[in-house]
């Protein structure tokens, strides 16, 4: 990953005497999809609009490429490609009108940039039917075109999959982690699909309240999302009672499997007592917690929103 592209450094909004973000403080870099998350009214879409410069910041800073999103909008701002829900579009012209439209209103955009974009989104066989024409998900991808016809450092997606079928979804997960890759984009997801999130992006951010309560790497299989460690073995109760010699604990998982608790260290601790002990292991299998497991832990089951 590259340098932080965006900085929230401990912004905090206020309206009358409710806070609503609270030293909220996220760095995201180049070439990254970054999952942002919180239960409802949490504080995610007041966060995008602080982003976007919809909605001042009552203390703290945004900045963009080294730009304050306060002080040097418009500096800050050209750096930003957005989509807030679905892209509105001229139904009556086609794809690559809108896109020649909207290029006319940036300058420097060629018309090469153009095809390069419809290529990278995948649009090249239909650009030139009118947008009207289009499938949601036809709709969503040419959005995304137009906002990276200007080659922004930073893309920020509210919702980006709202009212999409699971073909569409995934053609948009596919192209958002293909722009990241080659064009080093920095990706801002605000989401509710707590699965599509897990397989679109790098790390997530978890709201609530307005506060950060953490930031995970997705996938991983670090100490943080391992549930717990099964073992197959040969002897189950020979298996406790070697435990139990050594102080640890463990239960049994039908037939001629032990399950222990703990991180990756712990379970190979434990994997080398049970072979010192004379008990044949014929598997380990790591329960990895789903982001979804992790989201309602963190959050004490509030929905997400």
């Amino acid at each position: 990953m590259g340098q932080p592209i965006v900085r929230l450094q401990d912004v905090t909004k206020k309206i009358g005497s409710r806070t609503i973000i609270d030293k909220l403080t996220l760095d995201v870099p180049s070439g990254e999809v970054f999952g942002f998350l919180g239960p409802n009214g949490a504080g995610k879409t007041t966060t995008i609009r602080m982003m976007v410069g919809l909605m001042s910041i009552t203390s703290g800073d945004i900045l963009i490429d080294g730009h304050s999103i306060s002080n040097q909008f418009e500096k800050a701002i050209r750096h930003v490609g957005a989509i807030v829900e679905n892209p509105e579009m001229y139904k009556y012209m086609t794809g690559y009108q809108n896109l020649i439209h909207f290029a006319r209103m940036i300058p420097g955009i060629t018309s090469h940039r153009v095809r390069e974009v419809v290529s990278l989104v995948g649009l090249d066989a239909r650009i030139h039917d009118k947008v009207r024409t289009y499938s949601l998900g036809m709709r969503q991808r040419l959005g995304v075109a137009q906002a990276i016809l200007h080659n922004p450092k930073l893309l920020i997606l509210d919702e980006p999959t709202n009212g999409l079928d699971p073909a569409g979804i995934r053609e948009l997960r596919d192209y958002l982690r293909k722009m990241a890759q080659q064009e080093g984009v920095a990706v801002f997801v605000s989401s509710h699909l707590l699965s599509e999130m897990e397989l679109m992006c790098d790390r997530v951010a978890i709201i609530q309240n307005g506060r950060l309560i953490d930031v995970r790497t997705v996938q991983s299989t670090d100490k943080a999302v391992i549930a717990r460690t099964l073992f197959e073995v040969d002897r189950p109760e020979a298996a406790l009672e070697a435990l139990a010699a050594s102080e640890l604990t463990g239960t049994i998982e039908g037939a001629g499997n032990i399950a222990v608790e703990g991180d990756k260290l712990f379970a190979a601790q434990v994997n080398e007592l049970l072979v010192r002990s004379g008990i044949k292991v014929f598997g380990i299998r790591a329960e990895i917690k789903s982001l979804e497991d992790q989201f309602l832990e963190m959050t004490g089951g509030e929905g997400i929103g």
